[in-house]
């Protein structure tokens, strides 16, 4: 993508690519802009699947934009690539990529082997997030965080301890104060059994975004949990507006 060469990716005959939900041809969209990778990229790999996923800031024309993707892998060929992209605050509602430099210390570490879970139960574990949205508490949904349990969104800390939205109630993410998102939906993207993270594609729902465009707007986001010993200890997400009730392309 950065040397704008679909023909140097190995991609399968019938590979799928979507951008923002929209499917264009390999080559199109962000493959056209002036691209590089800047110092933050998380990977989350999951070889049962065949999956690779990332979060990354990318810089276009010297400005940094916000970037999520999923490459499937069949037969050492790429047939799926979903990726999400955030260009400004005016895609997403909050917008920070100064903030985010490298991978946090807690979603680069490799949990002790003692620590680690079976991907089932770290699944489990991660669809208690989007069952305490549409219930409206965490707490309701019986979502088990560690004490000291954090949020970034797009850069921005929203909760955990030095949050920034309504401290210091956010500071404990168990019992933070949530809206109640009824309709959110969710995804499995890939599960990384070694560094122990779960990553879902969610689908907010109405009254997600606030403003005059939230009746006809929704938010979207790759968010990436860090699982292990029985708990989340961190939420990380890339996320960005998107047409209410309008589908992904890959349910």
């Amino acid at each position: 993508m950065v040397a704008h060469d679909p023909t140097a990716a190995p991609l399968s005959p019938t590979a799928r690519f979507t951008e923002n939900a929209t499917a264009i041809k390999v080559g199109e969209g962000l493959w056209k802009s002036p691209v590089k990778f800047r110092s933050y990229r998380l990977d989350i790999i999951d070889p049962q699947q065949g999956v690779a996923a990332v979060h990354a800031v990318l810089d276009e024309n010297g400005a940094p934009i916000l970037f999520a993707g999923r490459l499937k892998i069949a037969d050492r060929k790429i047939t799926e690539i979903e990726t999400l992209v955030a260009h400004s605050q005016a895609d997403a509602m909050l917008f920070a990529p100064a903030n985010l430099n490298t991978p946090s210390s807690e979603m680069a570490a490799t949990p002790a082997a003692a620590d680690r879970m079976p991907r089932e139960q770290m699944v489990a574990i991660a669809l208690r997030y989007p069952a305490g949205l549409r219930a409206g508490s965490f707490v309701t949904a019986d979502a088990p965080f560690a004490p000291n349990a954090y949020r970034f969104e797009n850069g921005v800390r929203m909760a955990g301890p030095g949050c920034t939205f309504q401290p210091p109630s956010c500071e404990n993410m168990r019992t933070q104060r949530i809206p109640t998102l009824p309709d959110v939906k969710q995804r499995l993207l890939a599960v990384d059994e070694e560094k122990g993270i779960v990553l879902l594609y969610m689908d907010f729902g109405r009254g997600s975004l606030p403003g005059p465009d939230a009746a006809n707007k929704a938010l979207v986001t790759f968010e990436a949990f860090k699982i292990y010993g029985g708990v989340i200890h961190a939420a990380e997400a890339i996320f960005r507006s998107a047409p209410l009730g309008a589908s992904a392309g890959w349910e």
